[in-house]
């Protein structure tokens, strides 16, 4: 591909070499910038691309994409210097896979909790409607029907353009995914046409990574400040930075709510541990999702269809037969009456939700064994949560995380997440620094996952409740940089049947 047309509509510095070249290829990875390829070196927050250059001329690349220009220039080599090496990146990846997000209609999903949820929900509706579509999410990729192990919420720009090409080539219509923080700070989703994004909701969390809560909130506003005037912008303005999200945005403003008017408004009529009974915009529906944070992101659901034009009557009967996205509110239940929930929530507000909506459903006296076909009375159930917080993420959320677990729970184990290069230990630590002494008596620290999780089920009873929070659909733990095979669900299965 000719270096014009992979830099089309980027703004060039100065050009020093060859123009008119014919290039094999884009990478930011100098080990994979191989002969005839253009090397962008990207800043990052742990290596500078720029200290690679030279290695990526050894390799064998003919045009180099940098902010600063080398002092000394090798022969053959065509240097782009630019004011920002990875919104280029963004670009010339949308460019050289022919824009693929131009070809479908894309929507992103940005917020702290919930993306996931809408996403791959979208996804199910929109397939299931008889629509060719694609998914990018935290859980997994979706091509059509393939599916592609996900590493990151957003994969890279050349990552996310090659994906988004091979939707197109497989004819999807539309595509649904994720947008983190990240990735809208690291300009991966520059040179991206979105269709419509939407807003969940924003509380703490990656201020390891954006320092303060202004600079989070910011880098999900510019999300919708660069959406283009055909796309729509569908906020919750339930959440306080609802409207922000909203302020310098050309795209069509939406909103949906449960607390307050908005352009879809629900009420919850009823709630059970097996579904909800949900009132949207005067009409209502039964859904197999539970709680109020369910109901919001059911809200995103319908509004985000509606916008890319589903018909209302088919859609309110397509959103009762959606189930959850793995590792969202999982029931897993036991032979004797214990009911099992394994859940994704690993930031204070998530945690905090799921537990509300526990502890909201056992007041109606009583729920479902489904494995007797009788009912059990939940009045005198105990609640008991079994979290931990990764390691080498944000430190500031471990004893927000804890004080909301025993402030919700009638019992709570400390034990381990992902504690990756840190001491699991010192994790729980930091922890019960949330913990008043009041409470103390009912909290346990187990740093092994496998024996929190059976020591839970050896405390619980006919009735009571289980929560494992934070890792929800991951299959895997991660310590010292190793991942090791490791599954909430699985783990509760096998510490029920032996129990």
């Amino acid at each position: 591909m000719k270096l014009k047309d992979i830099l089309k509509n980027c703004n060039l510095l100065d050009l020093k070499g060859e123009k008119d070249l014919d290039l094999a290829g884009i990478t930011f990875d100098s080990r994979k910038a191989t002969e005839g390829m253009m090397f962008f070196a990207v800043r990052g927050t742990q290596v500078d691309g720029h200290d690679y250059i030279g290695k990526a001329v050894e390799n064998g690349a003919t045009a180099i994409v940098c902010e600063t220009l080398p002092e000394n220039l090798a022969d053959n080599v065509t240097y782009i210097q630019v004011e920002n090496s990875a919104y280029v990146l963004g670009m010339a990846a949308s460019n050289f896979f022919s824009n693929p997000s131009e070809k479908l209609r894309l929507v992103g999903v940005t917020g702290t909790n919930g993306k996931t949820t809408i996403a791959t929900l979208l996804y199910r509706l929109f397939t299931d409607a008889g629509h060719t579509c694609g998914l990018l999410s935290t859980i997994e990729n979706i091509i059509g029907t393939e599916v592609i192990p996900s590493t990151h919420t957003t994969p890279d720009p050349i990552e996310l353009n090659a994906l988004l090409h091979k939707m197109v080539e497989k004819g999807c219509q539309y595509a649904f995914m994720e947008v983190s923080s990240h990735s809208v700070a690291q300009d991966r989703i520059a040179g991206l046409h979105f269709a419509g994004g939407i807003f969940t909701n924003l509380t703490h969390d990656h201020l390891d990574y954006h320092k303060t809560m202004a600079n989070y909130r910011d880098a999900k506003k510019k999300f919708f400040d660069d959406l283009s005037q055909s796309a729509f912008a569908l906020t919750n303005i339930d959440d306080k930075n609802g409207l922000v999200m909203l302020q310098n945005t050309k795209a069509k403003k939406l909103t949906y709510a449960l607390k307050h008017d908005a352009d879809f408004k629900g009420v919850i009529m009823e709630s059970h541990f097996d579904g909800m009974m949900l009132k949207v915009n005067g009409t209502e529906v039964f859904t197999q999702l539970v709680g109020g944070f369910n109901a919001s992101n059911l809200l995103a659901i319908y509004g985000a269809a509606i916008a890319l034009g589903f018909d209302k009557d088919e859609l309110l009967v397509e959103i009762s037969k959606l189930r959850g996205a793995n590792g969202r509110f999982d029931m897993v239940y036991s032979d004797k009456g214990i009911i099992g929930i394994v859940d994704y929530a690993h930031t204070p507000d998530a945690l905090e939700n799921v537990l509300k909506t526990i502890n909201e459903v056992k007041k109606t006296g009583t729920l479902k064994n489904p494995t007797k076909n009788s009912k059990l009375s939940t009045l005198n159930s105990q609640l008991i949560t079994v979290v931990g917080c990764g390691g080498n993420r944000d430190t500031t959320k471990r004893p927000e995380m804890a004080a909301v677990a025993v402030r919700m729970s009638d019992r709570v184990i400390l034990t381990s997440d992902n504690p990756r290069n840190e001491d699991p230990d010192e994790i729980i630590r930091q922890m019960k620094a949330g913990i008043d002494a009041a409470n103390n008596h009912k909290v346990l620290s187990i740093s092994n996952r496998r024996e929190a999780i059976r020591t839970a089920v050896a405390l619980a009873k006919a009735g009571d409740i289980i929560l494992l929070a934070g890792k929800g659909h991951e299959n895997y733990q991660e310590i010292k940089g190793i991942k090791n095979h490791f599954d909430d669900k699985e783990e509760l299965s096998n510490a029920f049947k032996e129990a």
